[in-house]
């Protein structure tokens, strides 16, 4: 992964979880707690692929399973965001951009859900049952309903700062896209030449064919043995 965004990722990882843990934790909302450091890694993820997506999703999924005060296995998040970093990843168009808002809504979505799940079912398998006496519905709805919330405040500012971050790239791109539409040009100037040469070695080949080259080449010849003829003519009459 290029420095660039390691230099964006890094700095909006950590200010994600700070204020997740800091302030979204102790809201006492009803049910899951908003997931901000999941919008951040969803935004990059759209702008950088699946692998960007994948690499991101795993050290910030790391870094709020080490963050205090952690109740979990460590791991247990990361391996949730990466999963989830890669799959956002993968919706990533091959222009860049996306069209509409309709699908980074859906990713948001389908990433609330599919992080819930993973989260439960990942802490089913190392004994953590908190999900059970919470409810697994309770916790699908609240968590879907808190990142759509705050998706429209999140998603389109993390992937405007990532584009600009990308902007270097695309211009080199774009210009050697444009360098290589000049050299096509010139290539395309070098057939027109030739198809040129072409047109007119047909043209004399027809002019052959119909005749009118050896028409004139006969002409010639015979205008000029008609002259030297009418000059020994003459040169008789005076002797």
């Amino acid at each position: 992964m290029r420095i660039n965004r390691i230099l964006l990722s890094a700095p909006l990882v950590v200010v994600a979880l700070v204020i997740q843990v800091t302030i979204l934790a102790r809201l006492q909302l009803p049910g899951a707690v908003p997931d901000l450091l999941l919008l951040v890694v969803v935004g990059l993820a759209l702008v950088y692929g699946h692998v960007g997506g994948a690499l991101i999703g795993f050290f910030a999924g790391l870094l709020a399973d080490l963050a205090p005060p952690s109740d979990h296995a460590i791991g247990r998040y990361a391996l949730v965001l990466c999963v989830i970093g890669y799959a956002a990843g993968l919706t990533k168009p091959d222009s860049g951009r996306h069209r509409s808002a309709t699908l980074p809504l859906l990713v948001v979505l389908g990433a609330a859900v599919g992080s819930t799940l993973m989260y439960a079912g990942v802490g089913s398998l190392v004994g953590d049952t908190a999900a059970r006496h919470v409810g697994i519905v309770g916790l699908l709805l609240s968590a879907t309903l808190y990142d759509l919330l705050l998706a429209p405040f999140t998603v389109p500012v993390v992937m405007a700062l990532a584009r600009r971050t990308e902007g270097d790239l695309l211009a080199g791109d774009s210009s050697g896209s444009q360098s290589g539409g000049a050299g096509s040009r010139d290539a395309g100037y070098g057939w027109l030449t030739t198809g040129t040469g072409l047109k007119a070695s047909r043209g004399a080949m027809k002019s052959l064919r119909t005749g009118t080259g050896i028409g004139s080449q006969r002409g010639s010849l015979l205008g000029k043995s008609a002259r030297d003829k009418a000059g020994r003519i003459k040169g008789v009459k005076r002797l």
